[in-house]
């Protein structure tokens, strides 16, 4: 079983030594985060809390994905990058396709985009985008990547997107691995018929068999059950040995190890995210990497 870290919320002048940390001990990749803006009222509520109150608050930092996964990338040789989630409807789809593109190349592949639909209405009212419908559009626009992405001139014609014969180059030396995230049945499809894994937002342990259940069931459907497919699954248990290994006969490919606001508290010192790190990899990275 792989092993990510979460990055969500991390102080944006220690995410450098976090992630070369992080490729020293062992672990596959970090997990950066994403809003855009953040603003001082939310009226959307958190579909993955009871209450519906978001874990993160407006001075929870976000720095901006691309620049800070670029730096991360050209401080390691061996760890790979996603997000989780950047959310992608509410993006130009060319931005994306030449920002994440760029970041393969740089990278030598070892990003992957991991999308979301996106929750907060509000940051969709801020910048103008139309929030219903959000999934289909996804949907497009992921097509829309992967066409810009193998290089030379392409064309669209769609129902939300239409562009003549154009470019992005250079393009990257193939396909990025798409990550999908959400945990409702849209998301799940989404990843097994248009991705190459799906992202969890935090799931009990006694949940995940029956997703990774509906997911070998969808890309059955789809025709992709031989393909490589990525499950990255943060718990929302304290982790233990004998959880991970269960659910790795499961079909459970990668988990997470928890933001460290979860752990530490909202703000903390690098050493104290590195003695975090550190029993996390000696406990689980180490015996079932």
């Amino acid at each position: 079983m792989k092993f990510w870290q979460s990055l969500a919320w991390c102080e944006p002048e220690q995410l450098v030594a976090v992630a070369q940390f992080a490729e020293e001990l062992g672990f596959e990749g970090v997990l950066n985060a994403d809003h855009a803006v953040f603003p001082e009222t939310v009226n959307a509520p958190y579909p993955y809390s009871g209450d519906g109150k978001p874990p993160m608050t407006a001075d929870s930092p976000y720095p901006d994905c691309w620049v800070s996964i670029a730096f991360m990338a050209a401080a390691t040789t061996r760890l790979r990058l996603s997000t989780s989630v950047y959310v992608l409807p509410l993006r130009n789809p060319f931005e994306v396709a030449k920002a994440a593109g760029s970041l393969a190349i740089f990278s030598d592949n070892r990003f992957a985009l991991g999308i979301g639909a996106g929750w907060m209405k509000d940051e969709f009212d801020i910048y103008g985008v139309e929030f219903s419908g959000r999934g289909k559009r996804m949907d497009e626009m992921i097509a829309v990547l992967r066409k810009l992405w193998q290089g030379g001139m392409v064309e669209h014609q769609g129902p939300h997107y239409t562009f003549p014969r154009l470019c992005i180059e250079p393009a990257p030396s193939r396909q990025l691995p798409i990550y999908v995230g959400g945990a409702n049945d849209a998301a799940l499809r989404r990843a097994a018929f248009r991705g190459e894994g799906w992202l969890g937002a935090g799931n009990a342990p006694d949940e995940v068999p029956a997703i990774m259940a509906r997911l070998q069931q969808y890309r059955r459907e789809a025709g992709r059950e031989s393909e490589p497919f990525e499950t990255i699954v943060g718990l929302t248990t304290s982790p233990d040995l004998d959880t991970f290994k269960r659910l790795r006969e499961q079909g459970m490919t990668a988990g997470v190890n928890l933001p460290f606001s979860f752990a530490l508290g909202t703000r903390s010192s690098l050493d104290a995210k590195k003695r975090f790190m550190e029993s996390f990899a000696a406990k689980f990275v180490q015996p079932l990497g």
